[in-house]
């Protein structure tokens, strides 16, 4: 059984020019992706305290935040630039772009149960380990610790 693929180029080619616009949008949309999670993951990583995933009951920048209104906004704000990263991650993972990085990123900026558990499984994994404390070092910082 022979398959023609010729019709298959044409058929994604005619598809590609008739939506030249949303192909458009989609590859602008990637290239900010990527460029932005090459500048704001490794700033991110940096700032992790290096005592986080030592502690489950660690204290939360929102705790410290008096009024309501502000910590709501706070949360809001810090859960969808969570959600956003670990899309973005996600989507790395086939698209150019550091996505398990990326999805590290945004999950410890979510809020969720066992939220503790899942970053730290991601962290201990030994190639994003040794990756964040490369950065971590790159930048002056002590290495992340556990218990």
């Amino acid at each position: 059984m022979d398959v023609d693929f010729s019709i298959w180029g044409t058929q994604i080619s005619a598809w590609l020019s008739a939506h030249a616009p949303l192909v458009w949008l989609l590859g602008v949309i990637s290239l900010i992706t990527f460029v932005g999670s090459l500048m704001l993951v490794p700033w991110l990583i940096v700032r992790i305290p290096p005592e986080y995933f030592a502690d489950a009951d660690h204290p939360t920048r929102a705790a410290t935040i008096r009024h309501p209104m502000l910590r709501a906004l706070y949360l809001i704000a810090k859960n969808l630039l969570g959600a956003v990263l670990v899309v973005s991650g996600i989507c790395m993972l086939v698209l150019p772009g550091q996505g398990l990085l990326t999805i590290l990123v945004g999950a410890v900026l979510l809020n969720y149960p066992g939220k503790f558990k899942v970053e730290r499984w991601i962290v201990t994994r030994p190639y994003i380990w040794r990756l964040i404390n490369r950065l971590r070092r790159y930048a002056g910082r002590t290495p992340l610790v556990f218990k």
